[in-house]
């Protein structure tokens, strides 16, 4: 993310209607008059065992692997399949089920915005136009960062949002982004902001990855201050934003194994910000997250993983979902 401050810019196998081979069903009690009616019916004590045996004496077979009645108990549950997409550029396979899976997200509504523009390289004279951020004037959006290698930290943030779409939606959820890759260059950090006010969310979260110094590691989430100035008041917000960003640091760092920053937030892995104009036009909860350093060696290798990046939106998504079942 290119901005001021100190940075240029996640079964043994339980059959749900109990353990496979569950015991037997009770033989029925109109068995036994049964059998003796057949045993004095047809003599021989040999013809009787044959008619007990035929009328289901064994105790065995039945509707499936639990041996009861067909329809009866729960339906087990079945892992829905991938969306469409749902492997990333790298080939690798995802998870396709989200977190909090208990509880549907329906009527809850999602912004996520993927920091940067793939394009914006293309609009420096659009890109690098003031906006009213409240506080001051400042850029309206930048070309963001990219790793030694040249991987943008633009296709970064766009595919860790399509993972985490996929996992929100799952669960219910309204999830709408703030481009998806689909315009020339911005939305500028302003309209970033109004979209997720119109949206009414219920949670906003842009995500970025750091362009910090090689040696600085770790993840961290930015907070809004409190801000009332000019077309900014986040009064309302600051409480429930950190909420929200608590409980995302967290499950980033439960599902990613990643630590928080070494060199921004004295550990914690939150840093509140008051010169975000993201953060400061919002009238609904949000948080910034820097998933990294793209300029640091081992965060780079994590951040070019799409087996990492699907750990990262699960960590996201764990997050939301928690914030938002309060």
């Amino acid at each position: 993310m290119s901005s001021s401050g100190p940075h240029s810019d996640p079964f043994g196998s339980t059959d749900p209607y109990g353990p496979y081979g569950s015991p037997r069903p009770r033989r029925s009690l109109l068995r036994r008059p049964l059998t003796v009616a057949l045993a004095a019916l047809v003599p021989g004590a040999l013809l009787g065992w044959l008619a007990y045996e035929a009328l289901g004496g064994s105790g065995g077979g039945g509707d499936g692997a639990a041996g009861g009645v067909a329809g009866s108990g729960p339906t087990p549950s079945v892992l829905s399949s991938p969306a469409e997409g749902a492997t990333g550029t790298d080939g690798d396979a995802r998870p396709t089920t989200g977190a909090g899976t208990g509880d549907s997200l329906e009527g809850k509504v999602v912004v996520i915005d993927p920091g940067h523009n793939l394009t914006n390289s293309q609009h420096t004279a659009d890109i690098n136009r003031k906006v009213d951020i409240g506080t001051n004037w400042k850029e309206c959006d930048t070309t963001g960062t990219s790793t030694n290698s040249g991987y943008s930290e633009a296709k970064f943030t766009l595919d860790v949002a399509h993972r985490l779409r996929a996992l929100l939606e799952r669960q219910g959820a309204t999830v709408k982004l703030t481009q998806d890759g689909d315009r020339p260059f911005g939305p500028c950090v302003d309209e970033r902001a109004r979209i997720g006010n119109a949206a009414h969310a219920d949670a906003v979260v842009s995500i970025h990855a750091d362009g910090s110094a090689e040696g600085n590691r770790g993840f961290h989430v930015i907070l809004p201050g409190a801000v009332h100035e000019g077309a900014a008041d986040t009064r309302a917000i600051v409480a429930p934003s950190k909420d929200l960003g608590k409980l995302i640091a967290d499950d980033f760092a439960l599902s990613t194994g990643s630590s928080p920053s070494n060199y921004v937030g004295d550990g914690t892995g939150l840093v509140t910000r008051e010169d975000l104009g993201g953060l400061n036009l919002s009238t609904v909860p949000k948080v910034f997250i820097e998933c990294g350093n793209m300029r640091d060696t081992k965060d780079a290798a994590l951040l070019t993983s799409g087996a990492w990046r699907q750990k990262a939106a699960q960590g996201l998504s764990e997050g939301i979902v928690s914030f938002l079942h309060g």
